[in-house]
């Protein structure tokens, strides 16, 4: 159950009319009251006899009995309070007890003959209510509405478990400021499939993903087509900077602007500042690209630095300490938006809902300490400095190389911030794998069905060999992964290590103590990239000839390696 407690306004009649209004919004059905502050309020849904200006004079009587002066200027509480998709239907009965909760909660009408405010619970959906209430009590004064909403939401918690409902994880504050009820209305007038706030926020963050300059950041918001304002300190300074989408208009006319710190609390100029200050003082270890702004060796190459920025992050953010933890973790964000932004078509949307639902998971209380995710930082620039990937050939398997790497990364994040108790962070990471996971196996079919075919074409001998290397090499997990259907792939990319001058079992074996498997849907596929990655092998494999003179000859160098591991095994036996 989620409570969304809105800034105060100064127009009763207005938020009413909205509420009770069914020819703008699909939502609104049967608008009816199913509680209010003395339980006879007049419902203009119901009772024909009703009007709206009948209820706003009576929510507005307290107010309007002050003298002119002593009125205050927003006196318009509103709160609407939403069950999620997995709840059940409440009864009118129970939304009205739910909405007499927040408001005692709240101290909007705290009751035990307390002074109370006016108010009134407007149903017009199936999983939602809208509280209205004036802030001032019938004897004229104030009430205690501070931290209105941290209070709704410790209710709601407790309402949750009372009534069986879905328990939503508790928020620490961190959360990026969610779309008002206006604004998600606005976006499905003007057909967007998300709000003008949350595109402002992923264009930002592209924005941001590797750039190490304000000049490059603002640049990158121009080329996004956002409109740009800037505050300048009256020395000149730069001071902050708000955005706006071109099409997204007031009543006036005029473009709708936010402040970075209004779209997260990470994207306002000074905390886009730290992530430059450390790059500047690490600058002398970051190796510099070419001159022209491109990152060495194309798209494929970037995704290869990304995969090995992203295998070593997982051991830091595992056993660093929490504030190595924190920076790196905030540092993936970076790498998936710049990798959404780069992909190709059929793996962008997977990605892109990614890189929107891990921003959640990129924030905490631990303050990161910027520069030691220094590698990932760079992975993002040479993502987008490289340019857009073609998916397919090369690119494409690097590219799919680079999200399993990422898989067990956000994975080590997940886990790293439910042992912290962060535990909207934690789930946002791990629906953030899911849909990682949809996008690898979007570029994944291709190089790894080549790789396949190239496995059923080794030959008798040769395969047994890669079978005995794999029991040689994981003992505990060869039974498994025979069966898996990407044990082919594996066996071809074990001869293809071999043919390279790898010790195929040592590799293996590293591959597979790096990091655990458990959470690998197909742990060959995952060694099968590992392997590629450490080996310096190209990840596309499907222009490679599949004849068997290259792999007879790899099967006898290996027999004559086989029988020299064994013999010293025995020796020292």
């Amino acid at each position: 159950m989620i409570p969304s407690v809105n800034n105060t306004g100064s127009q009763t009649f207005g938020l009413l009319k909205y509420l009770y209004d069914t020819g703008k919004y699909e939502d609104h059905t049967d608008p009816h009251l199913v509680a209010s502050f003395d339980g006879l309020s007049p419902d203009p849904g119901r009772d024909p006899n009703a009007t709206l200006e009948d209820l706003q004079q009576l929510l507005d009587q307290p107010v309007m009995a002050l003298p002119k002066h002593a009125r205050p200027a927003k006196h318009v509480w509103h709160t609407s309070v939403r069950a999620t998709a997995d709840d059940r239907i409440l009864s009118d009965e129970e939304w009205g007890a739910i909405a007499r909760r927040i408001v005692a909660a709240t101290g909007i009408d705290p009751g035990d003959e307390q002074p109370g405010c006016r108010w009134a619970a407007v149903r017009h959906a199936d999983d939602h209510i809208h509280i209205v209430a004036t802030l001032v009590c019938d004897d004229g004064s104030r009430p205690d509405d501070f931290r209105s909403g941290k209070r709704a939401q410790a209710e709601c918690r407790l309402i949750e478990k009372e009534l069986g409902l879905h328990q939503v994880a508790a928020g620490d504050g961190t959360a990026a400021q969610r779309p008002t009820s206006a604004e998600r209305h606005k976006a499905e007038r003007q057909g967007r499939e998300r709000t003008a706030r949350e595109e402002l926020r992923e264009s930002v963050r592209r924005a941001v993903a590797g750039a190490t300059s304000e000049e490059e950041f603002f640049d990158r918001l121009a080329a996004a087509g956002l409109l740009i304002r800037k505050r300048f300190a009256p020395s000149g300074d730069l001071l902050g900077y708000k955005v706006a989408l071109p099409d997204d208009r007031n009543k006036d006319g005029e473009p709708v602007f936010y402040p970075g710190a209004r779209l997260a609390p990470d994207l306002s100029l000074p905390r886009i500042r730290e992530r430059w200050s450390a790059d500047r003082h690490d600058q002398d270890v970051v190796p510099a690209g070419p001159k022209d702004g491109t990152a060495p060796g194309g798209p494929s190459a970037a995704r290869r630095r990304t995969a090995a920025a992203a295998w070593q992050a997982v051991l830091l953010i595992e056993y660093g300490d929490d504030a190595v933890a924190a920076a790196h973790i905030a540092s993936v964000g970076e790498v998936l938006d710049a990798l959404a932004k780069t992909s190709a078509a059929h793996t962008r949307a997977q990605l892109r809902e990614a890189a929107f639902i891990f921003e959640r998971a990129s924030r905490s209380h631990v303050r990161a300490v910027r520069g030691h995710d220094r590698a990932l930082r760079q992975a993002a620039r040479d993502l987008v400095r490289s340019g857009p990937a073609l998916g397919r050939g090369e690119d494409g398997a690097t590219t799919a190389m680079a999200i399993d790497m990422l898989f067990f990364l956000i994975t080590a994040a997940a886990h790293w911030h439910a042992k912290k108790g962060h535990a909207q962070q934690a789930a946002a990471a791990r629906r953030a794998a899911d849909h990682l996971r949809a996008a690898y196996q979007l570029a994944a079919a291709q190089p790894l069905g080549a790789l396949y075919q190239r496995g059923r074409h080794l030959g008798r001998p040769l395969l047994q060999r890669q079978t005995t290397v794999l029991r040689e090499a994981l003992p505990e997990l060869a039974e498994q992964i025979l069966v898996e259907p990407g044990w082919y792939a594996l066996a071809a990319t074990l001869t293809d290590a071999e043919t390279a001058g790898h010790d195929p079992v040592a590799l293996l074996a590293d591959a597979a103590a790096r990091r655990e498997l458990g959470t690998a849907e197909s742990v060959s596929d995952v060694l099968v990239w590992r392997l590629r990655r450490a080996a310096g092998l190209p990840a596309d494999t499907s222009r490679m000839a599949t004849g068997t003179a290259q792999p007879e000859e790899s099967a006898r160098r290996s027999g004559r390696q086989t029988s020299r591991r064994s013999g010293s095994r025995r020796g020292r036996t």
